[in-house]
C-alpha cells in the first residue's frame, strides 16, 4: 500500500464538484418523484420550461432540493452529458 503525504496540498476542480452535485440532486429528485408514481422526465421537463415548483413533489424534500440549483445549470449539464454521450 502507497503512503501518501496527508500534508501536500490538493487541487480540486470547482467545475467538477458542481457537476457531481447537480447530478446527485437530480438523482435524488428522480428517485423521489418515481417512489410517488410520476414519470420523473415528463415532471423535470416540466420544471425545466415553466420553473413552476409543483411539477416536483415535496416528498423527500425533492422540492427543495432542485429549487438549490439554478434552471440553467441543470439545462447546461444535462446538454453537456448528451453531447459528450454523442
Amino acid at each position: 500500500m502507497e503512503n501518501k503525504d496527508l500534508t501536500e496540498t490538493m487541487a480540486y476542480s470547482t467545475e467538477s464538484i458542481r457537476q457531481e452535485n447537480i447530478h446527485r440532486i437530480m438523482v435524488e429528485v428522480a428517485a423521489a418523484l418515481e417512489e410517488r408514481g410520476y414519470n420523473a422526465v415528463n415532471q423535470l421537463a416540466g420544471y425545466l420550461i415553466t420553473n413552476d415548483p409543483a411539477y416536483i413533489s415535496s416528498h423527500r424534500g425533492a422540492r427543495s432540493k432542485i429549487q438549490q440549483l439554478e434552471r440553467f445549470e441543470i439545462i447546461e449539464e444535462l446538454m453537456r452529458v448528451y453531447l459528450a454521450n454523442d
